[in-house]
């Protein structure tokens, strides 16, 4: 168990946990890449699909709809002809910049590591 600020425990750990939910929409990688993607801003879908590349159109509309249910992110309709619609990021999305930069960080210093891991592992 992990304290929280409280210093109560929180069960991170126990299967269908209220913890262990939260995590699991962060530890969706098309949801970490959207969230830093709309660290720089308010975006387009078609943006986001070009920057997060590999990501087909369904799975990040799907992506989107999900982290807007849990009020990471914020869905825009402008009133023009045609509609347009932009996403940015909410109050709680943004308290997740600087734990989703990290982590981004240490996987750019650390793929040489996990890739020569990879390979010793692959040769045995």
């Amino acid at each position: 168990m992990v304290p929280n600020s409280s210093g109560e425990a929180i069960g991170v750990f126990e299967a269908g946990g209220r913890s262990r939910r939260v995590l699991d929409l962060i530890a969706n990688r098309w949801a970490v890449l959207v969230i830093y993607a709309l660290s720089e801003g308010t975006k387009r879908h078609n943006r986001l699909q070009r920057e997060v590349e590999g990501i087909s159109q369904k799975m990040l509309t799907k992506t989107l709809r999900s982290l807007e249910r849990d009020g990471l992110i914020r869905r825009e309709v402008y009133p023009v002809v045609p509609p347009k619609v932009g996403y940015s990021l909410t109050p709680l999305g943004e308290s997740l910049i600087g734990i989703l930069t990290e982590l981004c960080k240490w996987a750019e210093e650390h793929i040489e590591e996990v890739e020569a891991a990879r390979a010793d592992y692959d040769a045995r």
